[in-house]
């Protein structure tokens, strides 16, 4: 019985393995949904936006909205040994650094308790937080922020 149900096994996965060729013939055949579009030249430089930092803060576009980082960040180093966020913006040091304090729920543990330490899935600051930008849209759109 073992031998029978191994056999079938080796028998559909070299079928589907004879298969394959067979599937990617028509490859040409594909089509962008760009359409006829060409890309745009690779060798144009990205557009360059200007970092609104150290300067009034911007509002919010949505209620939920992670607050924009009105400085510099790029140089902080934020690992499993050290988060450079933490040392202005954690309980124990914002007023001294008249810093805003991290978000009361980024210490709530999985428990419902509120914690001295952040909870590690709230540890790396930049996967939501990102430095303001003063960059124009890149369509058109009438969206209004909220307020």
């Amino acid at each position: 019985m073992k031998n029978i149900l191994v056999s079938i096994i080796i028998g559909a996965a070299l079928a589907a393995g004879w298969a394959m060729p067979a599937a990617t013939a028509g490859a040409d055949e594909v089509s962008s949904l760009r359409g006829n579009l060409a890309l745009p030249d690779a060798k144009s430089p990205p557009p360059v936006y200007e970092l609104k930092l150290d300067q009034e803060k911007f509002e919010r576009s949505f209620k939920s909205q992670p607050p924009l980082v009105p400085h510099k960040v790029d140089k902080y180093r934020i690992n499993l040994k050290t988060n450079k966020c933490i040392n202005c913006h954690g309980k124990a040091d914002y007023k001294e650094e008249e810093a805003p304090m991290i978000g009361k729920s980024h210490y709530i543990h999985p428990d419902g308790k509120e914690r001295d330490q952040i909870h590690m899935s709230r540890y790396f600051c930049t996967q939501c937080h990102v430095p303001q930008a003063d960059a124009k849209p890149l369509v058109a759109n009438n969206f209004k922020g909220a307020k």
